[in-house]
C-alpha cells in the first residue's frame, strides 16, 4: 500500500531531524544525502538518489538539465543543502523542480542550520494539505 504525501513527508522530516541531532551541522551535503537515503529506505520508503530527470520545454528536450538530490516514493522531491543559511533561490529551485515534474510537494532541508527546524522548508505546487498537525512546518496555524 502506497503512503500518502503527508505520511511520506512526515517520515522524511522525522528522519532528517534525527539525523541532524546525531551528526550536527557542518558536514558535506553528500554525507547527509547518503545517510538520509539509507534511513528512509530502512523505514520502507522508495528512494532514488541523484536522479537525472529528462524534461521538455517548448519542444526542446533536456536529458540532463535536472538532477534531484532525492526523490522519495516517486512523489516527494527532497533538495538538500549544507550551508549557513538558505537563500531565496533555494526555495525557487525546489518549486521549479516540482513544476517541471508535475509533482505537488517538495522538502528543502538545510543541514547547515544550527537547528534543523530553521533550515526546513516545505514547498508546495498546487497541493492543499490535510489538517494533519504533524506537518505544519513553516506554515502558520489557521486563525
Amino acid at each position: 500500500m502506497k503512503k500518502d504525501l503527508e505520511e511520506v513527508t512526515g517520515e522524511i522530516v522525522d528522519a532528517a531531524v534525527n539525523l541532524h541531532k546525531r551528526l550536527g551541522p557542518g558536514l558535506l551535503e553528500s554525507v547527509y544525502e547518503t545517510v538520509l537515503a539509507k534511513e528512509l529506505e530502512r523505514r520502507g520508503l522508495k528512494v532514488e538518489r541523484q536522479k537525472v530527470v529528462t524534461f521538455e520545454f517548448e519542444g526542446m528536450r533536456f536529458d540532463e538539465g535536472l538532477k534531484l538530490d532525492l526523490l522519495v516514493e516517486d512523489a516527494v522531491v527532497v533538495e538538500l543543502k549544507s550551508v549557513e543559511a538558505l537563500a531565496p533561490v533555494h526555495s525557487k529551485q525546489t518549486l521549479t523542480y516540482l513544476r517541471l515534474l508535475n509533482l505537488q510537494v517538495g522538502l528543502l532541508i538545510n543541514f547547515g542550520a544550527a537547528r534543523l527546524k530553521d533550515g526546513l522548508r516545505r514547498i508546495v505546487n498546487g497541493y492543499i494539505p490535510s489538517a494533519s498537525p504533524r506537518l505544519r512546518v513553516n506554515h502558520p496555524e489557521p486563525e
